[in-house]
């Protein structure tokens, strides 16, 4: 079976659906309706613009977003997938793609969940770590009993593959539960160059605000199954899918519970869709022992 994953935000590069747009008529009006639809050339900022400016939030997720549902579109009948998934921002790139969003309606909602994000890590400034080489439930307890004391929050945001844990919160929070992970064992504990505590309690303005935005959009039956963040499992139900996808910015990305709920559902043929090879790594260590597995890229 055919599983089709789409990345999130940090895989953006200059230069980023450039050769699409040149080479295929369809690729060039879906990025120019987006233009419209933005009301700004963010294609000029992806293709060349410099990495700080294609490194805002506001930028990043529809930059990130459109290569990546622009380049599914453009595989026509060669995007046949069984289910699909997506990292964070990915989800609603995998949404569109599975036709549960329109391509207009998908741009808009992480347009406007890339602009709440930024208000929120204005609001409370947070910041997010890699925490490498320890068991989940380590990093887990150690997150519980620093929130815990009181002195702010820090949770687990990303599950990532086995031993690579991404954990978010404010600031002291996040570097004092750093320094309990080494002394744990960690090999890393890496605070990680981002503008906030994305998938932790620090997001609840932005999320709040999407919800509305969410609420408001038609979603569709998908064509296929879709395995959300929050719970890691299949969903087709189209009320399920706008519930879970508003708890989204709170809550932990369970892409290793994920990809293992692909594996036993009989995903054998993984292809990540969008610019980028991080999920292609994350999955070659979550499938790691099973035979059979192919992971490609479509960039």
């Amino acid at each position: 079976m055919k599983a089709f994953v789409f990345p999130g935000q940090g895989a953006q590069f200059t230069g980023m659906g450039k050769d699409l747009y040149e080479n295929n008529q369809t690729a060039k009006e879906l990025f120019e309706k987006a233009n419209d639809i933005l009301g700004f050339s963010i294609t000029s900022i992806m293709f060349e613009g410099d990495a700080d400016e294609l490194k805002q939030t506001r930028v990043t997720q529809p930059a990130v977003f459109l290569h990546s549902v622009i380049r599914a579109i453009c595989l026509g009948d060669e995007f046949q997938p069984d289910m699909v998934g997506g990292h964070s921002l990915g989800e609603f790139s995998a949404l569109v793609a599975a036709g549960a969003l329109d391509f207009e309606d998908g741009l808009k909602l992480v347009y406007a969940r890339a602009q709440a994000m930024q208000k929120a890590c204005e609001a409370a400034p947070g910041t997010m770590a890699a925490i490498i080489g320890l068991p989940d439930e380590t990093v887990e307890e150690v997150c519980n009993e620093i929130t815990s004391q009181g002195n702010g929050v820090v949770v687990p945001a990303n599950y990532n593959c086995p031993g690579q844990l991404v954990i978010s919160g404010n600031v002291d929070a996040v570097n004092a539960a750093c320094e309990k992970l080494k002394e744990a064992g960690a090999k890393r504990a890496l605070v990680l160059p981002v503008g906030g505590a994305f998938h932790s309690p620090l997001m609840k303005p932005a999320k709040d605000e999407l919800q509305t935005a969410i609420e408001a959009t038609e979603f569709h039956t998908p064509r296929c199954p879709i395995y959300q963040n929050v719970d890691g499992k299949a969903h087709t139900d189209a009320a399920d899918i706008k519930q879970n996808l508003i708890a989204q910015l709170t809550s932990s990305v369970r892409w290793t519970q994920e990809v293992n709920n692909m594996l036993e559902a009989g995903a054998v043929d993984f292809t990540e869709c969008g610019p980028g090879k991080a999920l292609q790594g994350m999955i070659a260590k979550i499938a790691k022992g099973i035979e059979g597995v192919s992971i490609t890229g479509i960039s």
